[in-house]
């Protein structure tokens, strides 16, 4: 008789197979759950899922464009400099019919997007398994988020498993803090928060999301600390500076490699400097970079070591996507200009907002409760 082909689970044990889909990038594992029912059971589980964020050794960093309410572009910032094979991938928003105002980017986390549309609409999206929540928000305070904000910050409370959208308010001469929870659909108000004053105007009003708090860097040169918002505790603090950035001029917050980055430009010197705190909260931990190149603005770390650069796209007429990458460890700059541009029209840019992210397939706390639209899978 003829004997039965092993197959690979039967070679290898169990523990063995989720270390070795750990380490294949997050865009790859929706093939992988075609191969049997235990790989498909592996992949779909919501730990895995939570451990492939945390634990990958080939975290997948993307970028999405939107140009307006129909049309989204997304760039795989890991592969921009793999050959001339490259393409940017058109993507289909998660909503069947065209509204009426347009949607704009508000920032990121954990692999998933947020949208928000003037003035009643919250979405978000996973553009990686195609998952949506569109809720219809009333933050109470203000009809219109964009124009009455001061800080805004999208983020994630691991201690309720929910996710968050904080926004702080000018109303006369009070400052007033709401909390806009996805889990239960409603506005909370934190103004205790506020007991002491933070000079909430004195910051840029789009927080960046790590370690559990959203974070803000000073609009004004006058750089001394970031401002931190614990979602857990509810509670503002402020994470000092280098001593030598402080007094040095304007600087644009970023994170990089999972650490708080900031980076300003030197026109005299034609450098830029990438300041990167290495251990959260460490002020001894803060290390410079010196890139040779005056407009360089750093989107993420690849491969532990590669720091990458995308121009914006609103560089009016080329409409080209010109990449950057430096690495820090051989200090070695280089350029890649990909000549495919992007559909948009001359006289459209000022419609255009972006994000950087890092994908991901986990779940949405309500994902039970609303249908998973597929619209576009990118895998």
């Amino acid at each position: 008789m003829e004997k039965k082909q092993k197959s690979i689970n039967d070679i290898l044990p169990l523990d063995l197979i989720q270390r070795i889909l750990l380490r294949i990038p997050v865009k790859h594992l929706g093939r992988l759950k075609c191969v049997s029912k235990l790989w498909h059971s592996l992949i779909s589980d919501p730990d895995f899922a939570e451990s492939h964020l945390h634990l990958s050794f080939a975290p997948t960093h993307a970028c999405i464009y939107i140009k307006n309410s129909t049309e989204a572009y997304l760039v795989h910032l890991d592969e921009a400099f793999n050959g001339d094979n490259y393409q940017v991938k058109e993507l289909s928003f998660p909503f069947k019919k065209k509204p009426i105002s347009e949607f704009r980017v508000m920032g990121s986390c954990r692999g998933f997007v947020l949208l928000h549309q003037e003035p009643y609409y919250f979405v978000v999206w996973n553009p990686l398994t195609g998952f949506s929540n569109i809720v219809h928000r009333s933050m109470g305070r203000s009809s219109y988020f964009l124009d009455n904000a001061i800080l805004y910050g999208f983020g994630y409370d691991a201690s309720r498993d929910d996710y968050l959208v904080v926004v702080a308010w000018q109303a006369c001469d009070c400052q007033l803090l709401d909390c806009f929870s996805f889990k239960t659909n409603s506005c909370i108000s934190l103004d205790a928060a506020l007991l002491k004053p933070l000079g909430l105007t004195e910051w840029r009003s789009c927080g960046l999301f790590l370690n559990g708090s959203i974070h803000w860097s000073s609009s004004s040169g006058m750089n001394e600390a970031l401002l931190v918002f614990d979602l857990k505790e509810r509670s503002f603090s402020k994470i000092s500076l280098p001593e030598q950035l402080i007094m040095r001029g304007p600087t644009t917050f970023v994170i990089l490699g999972g650490c708080l980055a900031l980076y300003c430009h030197y026109y005299r010197e034609r450098k830029t400097h990438i300041w990167v705190m290495k251990e959260y909260k460490v002020h001894s931990s803060w290390t410079l970079y010196v890139i040779p190149c005056l407009e360089f603005e750093p989107l993420c770390i690849s491969n532990g070591s590669d720091i990458i650069e995308v121009d914006p796209i609103l560089s009016v007429p080329a409409r080209l996507l010109k990449f950057a990458k430096y690495n820090i460890r051989e200090e070695l700059l280089q350029r890649f200009t990909r000549p495919t541009t992007l559909p948009f029209g001359h006289y459209c840019f000022h419609y255009v907002s972006y994000t950087v992210y890092t994908e991901s397939l986990l779940l949405f706390p309500s994902d039970s409760k609303h249908k998973n639209k597929k619209n576009n899978i990118v895998i």
